[in-house]
């Protein structure tokens, strides 16, 4: 079977969500099957597996609701595309389309980065469901990263189309930490800095943890910064770090307490998978993703309630209890890996096929 997946929202210089998922997808995916990848920008292939590709036009182009007429010369069984927006018209093999999360209908705001035509687009978009109806229901079948995202597809109906899992997983060197060494008294929070993403009240919690040390990891514009840090209570310790590398990340997950995020809305929180892959405790929002994820596995505090993230975080001053939810991080995370999102991926690709031939 001859597999097509669009890796045209591949960054160049570094992955970000969905570009990372595209990546781990093909990697593992191109060892059980015949894949091709599509790609926009000959640049980036250094951000992808080493696997047959094809060159076609943006997803941003003009052209994009025609690039099925690219597509159509590989011949493919059936095409994946990451996102839910890949061009159909014309097209001569079944397509499976993803949509990752259902967050900015609850947040419909965009990042405040993009040029102000795109956000009021974007706001629009997200005020109705029959847009998102009109773009799911073009393809054979549909995926989604998390039973968490395909329950409220379901509750919205926002596809007559099956919907499949095919779950985000860790990329790295995720290695297990020395669970003998005592952990530093830091925490970290790898995310954005969008309103949804909540961290205003890791900040205030700061208050009640003064011998702990934030780390808050992403890259970061000014003006949110600015916002941020004037929320900093006094005596508290904050580090903005503006982005660091895979290194980095690698190195602050095995040496912190906890990996932590106080979210109001997540399609399914990679970071968390990452961490607790090394046995890094986390503290998380309280809300069905993170259930899903992680099980018993995270401490859980509500998003409102500052107080009570900060005593979930003592709790892992106890060795006992940070060993023990070390412990269950490891045990759960072995439940994702790109070969098992691979595997998922295949049997979604082989009902689209059989259900394109009825």
């Amino acid at each position: 079977m001859k597999l097509v997946i669009d890796a045209r929202y591949t960054r160049i210089t570094h992955h970000d969500g969905i570009s990372r998922y595209t990546a781990g997808l093909i990697a593992a995916t191109s060892k059980l099957a015949d894949v091709t990848m599509l790609i926009n920008d000959t640049r980036q292939l250094a951000m992808l597996p080493d696997v047959p590709y094809l060159l076609v036009t943006a997803p941003t182009s003009v052209l994009e609701p025609l690039v099925a007429l690219q597509i159509n010369k590989l011949k493919p069984d059936v095409v994946f595309s990451p996102m839910q927006t890949m061009g159909t018209i014309g097209r001569k093999f079944p397509v499976i389309l993803t949509l990752h999360d259902l967050i900015y209908y609850a947040h419909p705001h965009a990042p405040k980065f993009l040029p102000a035509p795109i956000r009021a687009g974007w706001f629009l978009f997200h005020q109705v469901y029959w847009p998102q109806r009109l773009l799911l229901n073009r393809a054979d079948a549909v995926a989604t990263v998390s039973n968490t995202t395909a329950d409220l597809m379901r509750k919205h109906r926002l596809t007559k189309k099956h919907i499949g899992l095919v779950s985000n997983a860790p990329t790295g060197n995720f290695v297990r930490r020395d669970p003998s060494l005592t952990p530093k008294k830091t925490l970290l929070y790898m995310g954005s800095f969008m309103e949804y993403k909540n961290v205003e009240t890791l900040l205030r919690a700061m208050q009640y943890l003064p011998e702990f040390e934030l780390h808050l990891l992403s890259g970061i514009n000014e003006q949110r910064s600015a916002e941020l840090r004037a929320l900093i209570p006094d005596g508290a310790s904050v580090v903005f770090h503006n982005g660091v590398s895979d290194e980095e990340y690698e190195q602050l997950l095995r040496e912190c307490t906890a990996l932590v995020t106080l979210s109001r809305e997540e399609g399914y929180g990679l970071p968390l998978v990452e961490a607790m892959s090394m046995g890094t405790p986390v503290v998380v929002t309280d809300m069905p993703i993170f259930r899903e994820v992680a099980e018993d596995a995270a401490l859980y505090a509500s998003p409102d309630d500052a107080q009570e993230f900060a005593q979930q975080v003592r709790k892992l001053d106890e060795p006992t209890v940070w060993e023990e939810y070390s412990q269950r991080a490891v045990h759960r995370a072995e439940h994702y890996s790109w070969q098992r999102s691979a595997q998922q991926l295949l049997e979604l690709v082989k009902y689209a096929s059989d259900h394109k031939k009825r």
